[in-house]
């Protein structure tokens, strides 16, 4: 089904297109929350694909790490949510190509000479030179050999079999050869090579994360080329796919665009590691992905950070926020690093894009709200119901109760009444033109304070 934005009613495909308004306050638009999405240079996984990793799931086969360990650290941060929101519920990783890129392998000889084994890490990248293969003898079943696979001096596979032939593959290596097999304490792999990245690996990556649904993009890189075409990306989405992911990264001052999150803040994690700011766009893509259409993380924690990198005065924190930066401090007096206020790099407003749209729950709320309307009309409407009055008068009672539904949750400031929702028929026999005029509601992020002393 197609979507995007329109200007005039001269669509092709069956679809429902959104426009985003302000109305002295805001309008309608679309998404569900919970997923953030990253392509990523790595020494081991899936290269060339989408791999989907749900929270609380074993890193290791597509990383080489478990989540505590350096190699996912980007994974742990990206799952860990704020004190006040939660963790996406899954993120979508793409390990780009990387030019060079080799997978590391070892030969076992059987001393015989009747055969022997190859051993293959199972992807490309140095991971595949911490794997080693040991071949051990049967004790309780003479003719037998135990072959154990080992990661990191652990044993990740151990197979019972005759031959080399007999050998299954698993989730490190795989084997290739026949005869007989030769007890050995143990052969590591070598020759993997994690290769190099080229900046046109990016576009294949946005490729294949167009065929899924996320709610945030995550860019940790520093190349303004890459950083640029990303931010094409999820424009190009929003207006001619219908989708409307925003995209968190650092170094994107002057983006100015209500799509796109930019981090200037370093920190310091709790075990005394140091991130730049372009590595805590992990946690801050995450922790924007898993917000619910009705949350801010605005003085929302950073979990696991004890300070910032560097430390801001006041005019530079307000720069930083004018410039519409994310600017994350560290408070004194509650002991965590917070985000200052929850914000994106829209910064020049117009009488259809409203400062309204400057907030991230803006954004959530819009989106939020046009994903409902496209699944309620996917679901129960298209083709289903005629376009007259009483078709037209369905459709705009289910429409309002979406709208109560996040009154109820405080997305919105007043209840929705039917005159919010107007659906009216368009041009064309078989389409209807939806406007719906809504007022976001906001949390307390200042407090002007007059004390009068008699």
């Amino acid at each position: 089904m197609a979507g995007g934005t329109w200007t005039a009613q001269n669509k092709v495909r069956p679809g429902i297109y959104i426009n985003f308004k302000s109305r002295g306050t805001p309008a309608a638009a679309v998404g569900t929350r919970g997923t953030a999405a990253i392509p990523k240079a790595l020494s081991w996984g899936p290269m060339g694909k989408v791999s989907i990793i749900e929270a609380g799931q074993d890193t290791r086969p597509f990383t080489g790490s478990a989540v505590t360990e350096p190699g996912a650290l980007f994974l742990r941060e990206m799952f860990k949510g704020t004190n006040v929101t939660s963790a996406p519920k899954k993120v979508l990783l793409y390990r780009l190509p990387a030019e060079g890129a080799e997978q590391a392998a070892a030969v076992i000889e059987s001393t015989d000479g009747t055969g022997g084994i190859k051993v293959t890490a199972l992807y490309p990248g140095v991971k595949g030179n911490d794997i080693a293969v040991s071949i051990t003898a049967g004790v309780d079943e003479p003719g037998k050999f135990t072959v154990s696979t080992m990661v990191d001096h652990l044993t990740a596979d151990s197979q019972m079999v005759e031959k080399a032939e007999d050998l299954q593959p698993n989730d490190w290596v795989s084997f290739s050869g026949a005869g007989t097999l030769t007890p050995t304490a143990g052969v590591r792999l070598s020759g993997g090579a994690d290769g190099t990245v080229q900046p046109a690996a990016y576009a294949d990556a946005l490729q294949a994360l167009e065929l899924h649904s996320f709610d945030v993009l995550a860019y940790d890189g520093t190349d303004s080329t890459v950083r640029d075409a990303m931010i094409s990306f999820v424009k190009r989405l929003a207006e001619q796919e219908g989708k409307y992911p925003q995209l968190v990264t650092s170094g994107a001052q002057g983006a100015d665009s209500r799509f796109v999150i930019n981090c200037e803040t370093g920190v310091v994690l709790d075990d005394g590691a140091e991130l730049a700011a372009n590595e805590v766009v992990w946690w801050l893509a995450g922790a924007e992905a898993g917000a619910q259409y009705y949350q801010s993380l605005s003085s929302a924690a950073y979990p696991g950070a004890a300070d910032v990198l560097v430390q801001q005065s006041n005019s530079q924190i307000e720069d930083g926020i004018l410039s519409g930066n994310i600017v994350l401090s560290y408070d004194q007096d509650l002991d965590q690093v917070q985000v200052e206020t929850d914000i994106n790099t829209l910064v020049t407003y117009t009488q259809d894009i409203g400062k309204v749209f400057h907030k991230n729950t803006t954004m959530r709320v819009c989106t939020a709200l046009g994903a409902s309307i496209y699944r309620e009309f996917r679901q129960n409407y298209q083709s289903r119901v005629k376009n007259n009055a009483e078709g037209r008068g369905l459709f705009q009672g289910a429409v309002l109760a979406i709208l109560k539904t996040m009154y109820d949750k405080d997305a919105l400031r007043e209840r929705p009444t039917g005159g919010d929702v107007t659906v009216e028929p368009g041009d064309d026999s078989d389409a209807i033109v939806i406007t719906v005029a809504i007022y976001i509601g906001d949390n307390v992020e200042k407090v002007y304070l007059t004390i009068v002393v008699s």
